[in-house]
């Protein structure tokens, strides 16, 4: 019998990587610096991982620590991160832009979406940051060849967002996948499936301590 959902275990280490499949993770978010909610990963972090594990990885793509309103030359650093995954053959790559206002920049997106494709493409959590979660996935759902957002519904966990998290699947149907996240750990994903019955979740402790 085929599992129901997907579990992504986001790690930062090689040792991590390898753990996390042995353990159970059916896809891996590979990023830098979880202390800082993740920064994109040094290229020859990603070539070992891939070289390691069987199962897909997604990469982080995120130039520094702060807030996600980038310039031109961040955009372009970006770009070539983007570029150098799809030359090594990760599955996917994870980023997300705002404008000063806080809403999504979605120029900045569709220009990253174009450079990524074919990749998978996940818009991560500065989506909590935007003032209108629904209106968001809107315009989300209106951009070709996003496939996921990874949200905790603007709360600080999934648990907290449910109500959210609810909406926004509701709006997104079968276009766009809300994959939830925030403290998702081996002991709580069962309870939060039974809520929100979503197709994959993400959490650095989705099946237990990586060590």
């Amino acid at each position: 019998m085929s599992q129901k959902y997907i579990k992504e275990a986001c790690v930062e280490t090689l040792e991590q990587a390898v753990i996390a499949e042995k353990k159970g993770a059916d896809r891996l978010e590979l990023c830098a610096y979880l202390a800082f909610d993740g920064l994109t990963p040094a290229p020859d972090l990603i070539k070992a991982v891939l070289n390691a594990v069987s199962i897909p990885v997604r990469v982080m793509i995120r130039p520094r620590n702060g807030n996600f309103c980038y310039n031109e030359d961040e955009l372009e650093h970006m770009e070539n991160c983007i570029k150098h995954c799809k030359k090594v053959g990760v599955e996917g790559v994870v980023f997300g832009v705002l404008e000063e206002s806080g809403k999504l920049n979605i120029e900045a997106l569709e220009q990253l979406v174009k450079v990524a494709k074919p990749l998978k493409v996940v818009i991560h959590k500065a989506i909590d940051e935007t003032p209108n979660l629904i209106d968001s996935i809107k315009k989300l759902l209106k951009l070709e060849s996003i496939d996921t957002v990874l949200t905790s519904g603007g709360k600080s966990n999934a648990f907290d967002g449910k109500e959210n998290l609810l909406q926004m699947m509701r709006t997104a149907g079968a276009k766009l996948e809300i994959m939830p996240a925030g403290k998702i750990t081996q002991f709580n994903l069962t309870e939060l499936d039974h809520i929100l019955g979503a197709k994959a979740y993400h959490g650095r402790l989705i099946v237990g301590e990586l060590k």
